[in-house]
C-alpha cells in the first residue's frame, strides 16, 4: 500500500484550520448583531466546557490534574483579554483588518520571550519584530487614515494573546492539550458571568447554533494546526496559515461588501515575510 505523503495530509488538516477560523469568524459576526462581546464570550465558554467534558469523560479525569493552577489562571487571564479584543474588533472592523492585525502576535511573542523568559534577541528575531512593526504601521496608518477604537482593542488583544502563548510554554511540558483547554472554559467563564449579569438574556433557538460553531470552530482550528505541526516543520505550516487573511479578505468582500483594502494585505505580507525569515533561521540553528 503506497504511503501518504506527510506534507499532503497537514495540508489537510491546514485548510481544516483555515475553514474553522473562517467560519469561527463569520459566526462571531453574525452574533454581533444582537449580542454584546460580553455574551458572546461567556456563552462560548459555556458551550466549549460541555464540549470538553465529555471529551475528558472519556479520556479520565485524571488527565486535568495540574499544580500549575497560577499559571493557568495567569494565561487565562491574558488569553481573555485577547479574546475580548478579537471578538470586539470583529463587530466594528473588515474582518482582513483583524485578522492582519492578530498577525501581530509573533511580533509581541518575540519581545516578550526576550524580557520575560530571557530567550536572546537573535539577529533574525530582531528583522522579524522591526518588519511586525513596518507592517503593522502599514495596516493602521496613523496620521493618514483615522484609526478606529476598534483597530487598538484587536492590537490590545494581539498582545494578551503573546502574554498567553509565554504561559502556555510553561504548561505544556507538564498538562496535556486537554487539561489546558479544560482550566481555560473553567477560568474564562466566571470572567464572562459577571458583565452578563447585568444584561442577561437567553440566546434563540439560532443564537445558539452559532454560538455552538464558535465554540466548536476554535476547538477544532487549534487542533487541526498541532496535528500538521505534528506532521511538518513551522516554516510550512506558517505560510498555509498566512493563507487566512487573503481568505477572510474575500470573505468580507463577498458576503459584506467590505471594500478589499490592500495596504492590509500588503502589511499582513510584511509581516509574514518577518516571521518567515525568523522561522527558518531558527531552523537553521537547530541543525548546527
Amino acid at each position: 500500500m503506497k504511503r501518504v505523503n506527510p506534507a499532503t495530509v497537514a495540508v489537510i488538516w491546514m485548510l481544516g484550520t483555515l475553514s474553522s477560523f473562517t467560519l469561527m469568524a463569520v459566526a462571531a459576526r453574525e452574533l454581533s448583531a444582537t449580542l454584546s462581546t460580553f455574551q458572546i464570550l461567556f456563552f462560548r465558554s459555556l458551550v466549549g466546557l460541555l464540549i470538553l467534558s465529555v471529551l475528558i469523560s472519556h479520556k479520565g479525569w485524571s488527565v486535568i490534574r495540574t499544580d500549575k493552577v497560577p499559571i493557568h489562571i495567569t494565561r487565562n487571564l491574558a488569553h481573555y483579554g485577547g479574546q475580548f479584543g478579537w471578538f470586539f474588533g470583529l463587530t466594528y472592523l473588515p474582518l482582513s483588518s483583524v485578522f492582519a492585525i492578530e498577525f501581530t502576535v509573533p511580533l509581541w511573542t518575540g519581545v516578550l520571550a526576550v524580557l520575560m523568559l530571557g530567550e536572546r534577541m537573535t539577529k533574525s528575531r530582531g528583522v522579524a519584530i522591526l518588519l511586525g512593526l513596518i507592517g503593522m504601521l502599514i495596516i493602521l496608518r496613523p496620521g493618514l487614515a483615522i484609526i478606529q477604537p476598534a483597530a487598538y482593542a484587536v492590537l490590545l488583544s494581539a498582545i494578551c494573546y503573546s502574554l498567553a502563548y509565554i504561559k502556555t510554554k510553561s504548561l505544556v511540558e507538564t498538562d496535556s492539550p486537554l487539561c489546558i483547554l479544560f482550566y481555560m472554559t473553567i477560568i474564562q467563564l466566571p470572567l464572562g458571568l459577571l458583565p452578563v449579569l447585568f444584561e442577561f438574556t437567553l440566546p434563540s433557538a439560532g443564537e445558539w447554533l452559532l454560538i455552538s460553531l464558535v465554540a466548536t470552530m476554535a476547538l477544532t482550528a487549534h487542533y487541526c494546526i498541532a496535528r500538521a505541526m505534528q506532521l511538518v516543520d513551522a516554516s510550512v505550516v506558517v505560510p498555509m496559515d498566512f493563507m487566512r487573511l487573503p481568505l477572510i479578505a474575500l470573505v468580507g468582500f463577498l458576503f459584506y461588501s467590505e471594500p478589499l483594502d490592500w495596504a492590509v494585505l500588503i502589511g499582513g505580507c510584511i509581516m509574514f515575510v518577518g516571521n518567515y525569515i525568523n522561522i527558518q533561521s531558527e531552523k537553521h540553528l537547530l541543525k548546527v
